[in-house]
């Protein structure tokens, strides 16, 4: 009789550990999701775009996700949400984890899900109304991180408003970051001694820092909105390039995409730095906070704003930032808290919907600086006296913000939706599926609202009547939705998913791929399903 318990508990026990084994199929779905819009081919060292290049990486993988290191996201969700939010889900980080302790087991492969197309190495897609590179420039950083300045005619002829735009590092081991403003007058020339600390030019326009998304504008209704540009504007790209890496070659460029010549309805966007404290001293092994106001600490904004994006910037003594709106006495308006910054990881983060920003509040900002032995990104061993300033050594208190001027029902406007759907950023919500025989669009699909919290329309539009089905899975290929339809007639569809599954249950959040199939052809899209 035991003879046969221990049988019988022995194949549970293999049963169960057999059931319970990862393979790849299981965390290929997680990767394309959470990590290869960096770590993909010709974007990283290190891709993860297939079973090969992933297991390779696996210990890697597991130390970063220990130490919580990847993906890299400084933002507190806790505290405000943005778009673009490079974060992994506790249930997807343990599947990894399962995946990397199981030994990494391959199973079989062609179960996984497809893996993203990431052609050219650009995020935006089509042509670029106008490319400005630098050209090919050789880095004389040997022992010291150094800052360059170029400065390239855009050849605007006339004045034109920017919708997106892109930066592409041509070398982005070396690229560390890259601030891109506009020279309007014409007459900026170029510094390449090194030693281009002050960021030069009049009209801000954006920055890229590594994992960087490219910068879209909304330009459907609700909302139009854009940056304007001066016919003869130089664009100016202030590049620094880390000490060591003297020797390699760079060739960063920025893709511009403008609205058509004349477009009419389109609001400004501006781009400024208002938060900055120059007088910044801490001593060798102190702890000191300072923060800066605007206007300032007894002026109120005269006019109410619309935030689109804020960007809080430090150096490497700095340990957290808290950035806010304040009416004193009365209320705060949250914007970005970073409870550990990383001088590595920085960029505009850009919100979900307009925050109106009321006329009689001011901005404020708040940063921590650790400059003691205990903080591991002092640069100094032992601690010396730092002070504001440009340089990588020095400290900075300087944090952007892009806005409008608020006009009424801003603050209601979902500009993720508007993004996310724009075909610049997913040329597929437009045209996807394509007749064999005219070679045109069979469909057109867009998803919306994107990310949603309890239904989701997917709308398509058929060219001709066909058999048409959709499919809903989530991010480990797991199908929660199916349905199917014979001789769908030509023109408009709508299938709405109240975002429970094959059970009737309530799907978790999280990210889920939707499928439309028909004969030959498939067109597959992301949504997003939020609590």
């Amino acid at each position: 009789m035991k003879k046969y318990l221990f049988f019988i508990l022995f194949s549970s026990a293999l049963i169960n550990n057999l059931i319970s084994q990862v393979d790849y199929k299981d965390v290929a779905g997680i990767f394309y999701a959470r990590c290869t819009s960096c770590h993909h081919t010709g974007g990283s060292d290190y891709p993860f775009m297939n079973y090969t290049e992933t297991a390779a990486m696996a210990s890697s993988i597991d130390y970063a996700l220990q130490n919580d290191i990847m993906p890299p996201w400084s933002a507190d969700t806790s505290y405000t949400r943005f778009m673009h939010e490079r974060i992994i889900t506790s249930s997807e980080k343990q599947l990894i984890l399962d995946w990397i302790s199981g030994g990494t087991i391959k199973g079989d492969t062609t179960l996984a899900p497809p893996a993203p197309i990431i052609p050219h190495g650009y995020q935006l897609a089509g042509n670029a109304d106008l490319t400005l590179s630098i050209g090919n420039f050789t880095s004389t950083s040997t022992s010291t991180d150094k800052y360059y300045c170029f400065s390239i005619p855009s050849g605007l002829t006339q004045d034109r408003i920017l919708r997106a735009f892109e930066i592409v590092p041509g070398n982005p081991a070396i690229v560390h970051h890259a601030v891109v403003t506009a020279d309007t007058t014409g007459a900026y020339t170029s510094d390449l001694s090194g030693s281009c600390y002050n960021i030069p030019g009049n009209l801000g326009i954006g920055t890229y820092a590594p994992g960087s998304k490219a910068t879209i504008f909304p330009s459907q209704a609700p909302l139009k909105a854009g940056m304007y540009l001066k016919a003869g504007s130089k664009i100016i790209i202030q590049l620094h390039y880390p000490s060591g890496s003297a020797g390699e070659v760079d060739s960063t460029k920025i893709r511009l995409f403008f609205y058509p010549v004349n477009e009419t309805g389109v609001r400004r966007i501006y781009s400024t730095t208002p938060l900055q404290n120059w007088s910044m001293s801490i001593p060798a092994n102190t702890i000191k906070t300072f923060s800066a106001y605007y206007p300032s600490a007894s002026i109120s904004l005269p006019v109410s704003l619309s935030a689109f994006a804020v960007m809080p910037h430090s150096h490497l003594l700095c340990k957290s930032i808290l950035y806010y709106a304040v009416n004193p006495g009365i209320d705060t308006i949250k914007l970005v808290r970073i409870n550990d910054w990383d001088f590595e990881w920085q960029d505009y983060y850009t919100f979900k919907k307009l925050v109106k920003i009321p006329a009689g509040y001011k901005l404020y900002s708040k940063h921590v600086y650790d400059n003691t032995a205990a903080n591991p990104n002092n640069p100094s061993s032992p601690p010396v006296n730092v002070y504001a300033g440009t340089g990588t050594m020095d400290e900075m208190l300087f944090d952007g913000m892009m806005y409008l001027i608020y006009q009424p029902g801003d603050e209601l406007i979902d500009i993720e939706t508007i993004i996310n759907n724009d075909t610049l950023l997913n040329p597929n919500s437009v045209t996807a599926i394509r007749d064999k025989e005219s070679g045109t669009a069979l469909i057109n699909s867009v998803a919306y609202p994107n990310p949603f919290t309890n239904t989701i329309a997917i709308k398509y539009i058929l060219k001709r009547a066909t058999d048409i089905s959709i499919e809903i899975r989530d991010i480990v290929g797991r199908k929660v939705y199916s349905g199917k339809s014979v001789n769908q007639s030509e023109g408009y569809h709508e299938l709405n998913w109240d975002g429970r599954d094959v059970s009737g249950n309530k799907a978790s959040a999280g990210i889920y791929f939707y499928t439309i199939r028909t004969g030959d052809y498939s067109f597959d899209n992301k949504i997003i399903k939020q609590d």
